[in-house]
């Protein structure tokens, strides 16, 4: 039977770049799109497919607070700087990435997914609504992802 404390909130989203998080984000999606083409087959009218490749896709959706984003993103725009990067590693190259997290406190444990090569789809320069909340999306594409907690039922 289900329990339903255990369903997860999403309040208890969190994004991170660069190990700081994002207070302003509000909701967060990335989906892995699985690539396939038609193997016709001898013998049967069933269709089979063949993977032949990944799409990592994604969106984060917060309020306006700075510019920051912008600033970043818009680096593309300027043919003297490379496109928006997030993080350093040890070796002195980039790894461009995000932290995805959720952690509900009254879930089985917290369930986190590292995005990386994480590049935005647009330059959010303005968007604003008279008597309204201002609010960004930045539609993003990434390479590929790794699972750092997963949540299991005890």
């Amino acid at each position: 039977m289900l329990d339903s404390t255990r369903v997860i909130n999403g309040t208890y989203g969190y994004v991170y770049h660069d190990g700081t998080w994002l207070t302003n984000i509000k909701s967060a999606e990335a989906n892995v799109e699985i690539t396939k083409e038609e193997i016709k087959r001898a013998g049967t009218r069933w269709t089979a497919h063949k993977v032949t490749g990944l799409s990592g896709t994604g969106t984060i959706s917060g309020y306006k607070v700075t510019s920051e984003f912008v600033e970043r993103i818009g680096r593309i725009a300027d043919d003297s700087q490379g496109t928006f990067r997030i993080a350093d590693d040890s070796q002195g190259t980039f790894i461009t990435e995000l932290i995805l997290k959720l952690e509900d406190p009254e879930s089985y444990g917290a369930y986190r997914v590292r995005l990386k090569g994480v590049t935005f789809d647009k330059i959010p320069l303005m968007h604003f609504e008279v008597g309204a909340i201002v609010e960004e999306e930045l539609p993003f594409n990434f390479t590929g992802y790794e699972l750092l907690d997963k949540i299991t039922a005890e």
